[in-house]
């Protein structure tokens, strides 16, 4: 449709200096430096603007001049979708708004198909630094911000120690989960881990992938793992894991039903994340185990479905991490050297785990 030749042009900084008899750097004031303003002239500047219909600087050009976007860049190797849906992801992502709130900066997500290799989301990201968010250390998005010259944090995976970093010590809390299950008499276990490098991989896990794995939380995680239970004797190359690319309850339920096909006389399950521990609980039901009496399982993050149900899990403190991660971010002080912040986990011993069912007992299972 052909505009209107009576359609009033909208206002621009130079014809609303005008109307008020005002310099541009008055106007330029009343949004970017109320400081300098008295309350009675900036209500008036802003008033005007509102009857004219000037919407404000131009962000892009004022983002040209100053040098700043405002905003913090999160990097997730996941669809877009994942950062609403994964219940740790979600806590991560309020403590990172939080901490931008604070330091008065937006959150920009900036997702990476973990099965695509195109960065030019990260490259053209008009962003004031990065939060790097659990991704394998081969991957390109990775490299394409660490090619970009502004400030990046990473949370969890990988480690890069020229980079501030937040995490937890996933080696000694698995090892803490494998204590307790030694404790309780369990030597035959199988582990469904998350995905542990960026080919998709929904199998048995041979031991060169476990500790070749570019996640390193999965790669620490089973190496805490191994390292306990053969203390104790057991042959580790004996011991099934099965990994899932994608992290989900269904394809927990499925890989546990791979793990039980392969070795029914396992007793107990060890999860490398709830959501997968939540997916074996829901395959041992659908068998006729009961969980704990004939096969426990563990997972690890305690997020809230699975504190309700009474996993026996690792907490985490998830939305700690990223406002620990956006505050380094935003936090201007040059502190010379990398900072990495390490934070506590604990071990939660639920419902789901107990004793090993004993030859004699009733077997309830097909």
């Amino acid at each position: 449709m052909a505009r209107s030749m009576n359609a009033r042009r909208p206002a621009t900084l130079a014809s609303l200096a005008a109307e008020l008899g005002v310099s541009r750097t008055t106007v330029s004031n009343a949004y970017n430096r109320p400081d300098q303003l008295s309350p009675e002239l900036r209500r008036r500047v802003l008033e005007t603007a509102r009857r004219l219909g000037y919407p404000g600087p131009d962000p892009v050009a004022r983002s040209l001049r100053t040098r700043k976007a405002g905003a913090v860049g999160l990097l997730l190797t996941e669809n877009l979708s994942y950062a609403f849906r994964d219940p740790a992801a979600v806590s991560f992502l309020e403590g990172l708004a939080l901490a931008c709130e604070t330091a008065g900066q937006g959150l920009l997500l900036v997702p990476a198909n973990p099965e695509r290799e195109d960065v030019a989301a990260v490259q053209r990201a008009g962003v004031d630094g990065f939060v790097v968010y659990s991704v394998p250390d081969d991957d390109p998005h990775l490299a394409a911000v660490l090619e970009r010259p502004v400030p990046t944090v990473v949370c969890d995976q990988p480690e890069l120690e020229l980079f501030d970093s937040v995490g937890i010590d996933d080696h000694a809390a698995m090892t803490e989960v494998a204590a307790h299950l030694i404790a309780l008499g369990h030597r035959r276990i199988g582990v469904i881990c998350m995905r542990l490098s960026r080919d998709r991989n929904d199998d048995v896990v041979p031991q060169a992938r476990q500790s070749g794995a570019h996640f390193h939380v999965q790669r620490s995680r089973l190496a805490g793992l191994a390292e306990a239970f053969s203390s104790v004797g057991v042959d580790w190359s004996g011991v099934s894991v099965v990994e899932r690319f994608d992290h989900d309850i269904d394809n927990g339920a499925a890989a546990a039903a791979q793990l039980l096909d392969r070795d029914p006389q396992i007793t107990a399950v060890v999860c490398t994340s709830d959501i997968l521990a939540l997916g074996a609980i829901q395959e041992a039901t659908r068998r006729g185990l009961r969980v704990p009496h004939d096969l426990t399982v563990t997972g690890f993050d305690c997020v809230a479905e699975a504190e309700r149900i009474g996993l026996t899990t690792v907490r985490q403190p998830v939305r700690e991490k990223g406002l620990a991660a956006g505050r380094l971010l935003t936090d201007p002080t040059d502190h010379g050297r990398p900072r990495r912040v390490t934070l506590p986990t604990e071990l939660i011993i639920g419902t789901t785990s107990a004793a090993p069912r004993t030859a004699q007992e009733r077997w309830f299972g097909p």
